[in-house]
């Protein structure tokens, strides 16, 4: 099939598809993403020119690629200020957590009350439940080691966990303002 101006897709793919990709790869540095803009531009071109009457291909064609292009290198500085923010976050949340464990006085958190509760309300769960939040809070045993043990998978560890969080954090609601605990108990 031939557009407008006499020419087939084929041989507008074969003169213009190496010098795009050239070109848009050597902005956006990634091979398939500049693959996928070029063949996304080439079919935009064709259509256009099925459409309208293009004089000369070269300059719409290298409109359309820089226009994907750029929107492509806009995208990635919006998740790359994304991933910043959520960097900034995660490094405050570390010092007050760093901040708060180096001021917790061990004997206050854990007195003898809270660790009744605690132990009782740990025997209250099913066995799996509790035996599962043990191995991961206090004999520091990975999600993925649980799972292997139990033989279950990794989300069913997370789900065990999870729960026995969420009945502590009950039996303890007054005395969560202690932080120390809070941090504790926080997945």
């Amino acid at each position: 099939m031939q557009g407008k101006l006499g020419i087939s897709f084929n041989d507008i793919y074969t003169e213009y598809y190496r010098k795009s990709y050239l070109y848009v790869k050597s902005y956006v540095h990634i091979s398939a993403v500049a693959e996928d803009i070029v063949s996304e531009s080439l079919i935009k071109l064709w259509e256009q020119i099925k459409m309208d009457s293009i004089d000369k291909v070269a300059p719409v064609l290298f409109t359309i690629l820089k226009n994907r292009s750029l929107d492509y290198l806009k995208h990635q500085k919006v998740k790359e200020k994304a991933h910043e923010l959520i960097k900034k976050a995660l490094a405050y949340e570390l010092e007050i957590r760093t901040a708060t464990l180096k001021s917790s006085d061990p004997d206050t958190i854990f007195s003898n009350e809270v660790n009744h509760i605690v132990e009782e309300t740990l025997n209250s769960l099913p066995r799996k439940t509790k035996d599962i939040f043990v191995l991961s809070r206090f004999e520091n045993k990975s999600h993925k080691e649980i799972a292997v043990l139990y033989n279950i998978s990794v989300k069913g560890v997370d789900y065990h966990i999870m729960k026995s969080v969420r009945q502590l954090r009950h039996s303890l609601k007054d005395y969560l303002p202690l932080l120390g605990v809070i941090s504790f108990l926080r997945l």
